[in-house]
């Protein structure tokens, strides 16, 4: 599951591309407008942003490379109608890291999102392992040593979220800004919460689990 902002004025299509992504499990913000997308990206963090190149307001070429000026490091793929070689280059050179041209099909908008994803944790597959824990985002499947364990929706976010940097502390406010909805009223208290329920199921021991609180700091995935 990766967390998605969705910068794109026709409606109807920013209707299917989040239905699309959110029957495969991702959690999808969508504006419609580049000024309000663009605040958007000040305010919260996203996996991957998926951006069309016009826009009201605030084109997507002067959001990719505004954002790119303010140090935004998230993958983008920019949407768009223009389908000349001058501009595939011109939104590639701003920083964009990959284009799709509409009409397109929604499994090709999958499969590069997928790719960019790989990219950005620096795995080969879409399957990621940490010490005993594999996690198949695709396939929405988890097991452990081989043996599949279920998990609720926000578990299944937060753990591959954790997979995909092992090892990285995170404070709670960290936690439910990448995870959750921006739009979201959940506390630090969700945090604890579904970190609560996630131990109970993937850990061998209550006394060494492989999310580790850090006093005062956070949590992490611990490698073992």
């Amino acid at each position: 599951m990766a967390k998605i902002l969705l910068v794109e004025d026709d409606v109807d299509l920013a209707v299917m591309i989040v239905e699309w992504l959110s029957f495969e499990h991702h959690s999808v913000e969508v504006v419609h407008n580049g000024r309000e997308g663009m605040e958007r990206l000040r305010l919260c963090q996203y996996d991957t942003i998926i951006l069309d190149w016009s826009l009201p307001e605030m084109s997507g070429l002067e959001i990719l490379r505004c954002y790119r000026a303010e140090k935004g490091i998230a993958p983008i793929i920019m949407l768009t109608g223009k389908g000349g070689i001058a501009d595939k280059e011109s939104g590639l050179d701003s920083g964009a890291d990959d284009y799709l041209t509409k009409p397109f099909n929604m499994k090709e908008l999958s499969a590069r999102l997928r790719a960019m994803l790989r990219r950005a944790s620096g795995s080969q597959t879409n399957i990621l392992t940490v010490g005993e824990l594999s996690i198949d985002p695709g396939k929405y499947k988890l097991t452990k040593n081989g043996k599949q364990i279920q998990l609720l929706p926000r578990e299944f976010a937060l753990l591959e979220f954790f997979m995909r940097h092992p090892d990285e502390v995170f404070s709670g406010e960290a936690l439910l800004q990448r995870v959750w909805h921006s739009e979201s009223d959940a506390t630090s208290e969700a945090i604890r919460t579904c970190i609560k329920r996630l131990r109970q199921k993937i850990d061998s021991s209550e006394d060494d689990s492989v999310i580790q609180t850090i006093p005062r700091v956070g949590y992490k995935l611990r490698i073992t």
